[in-house]
């Protein structure tokens, strides 16, 4: 499935939308560095399936 461009390049464009939204969103909290973490972490693996040849 992640080996035809035609879907990996949306579903990279959609984990890395997801991830700076939350990055984005996240409070200024334990709580809120966690979800950025995370949104960090969900932005990585949307540039590694976009760049995975």
């Amino acid at each position: 499935m992640l080996r035809k461009p035609h879907i990996r390049r949306p579903i990279s464009a959609l984990l890395m939308i997801m991830g700076a939204a939350m990055m984005y969103l996240a409070l200024e909290t334990w709580a809120g560095a966690l979800a950025f973490a995370l949104g960090v972490l969900i932005e990585v693996v949307g540039i590694a399936v976009k760049r995975k040849e």
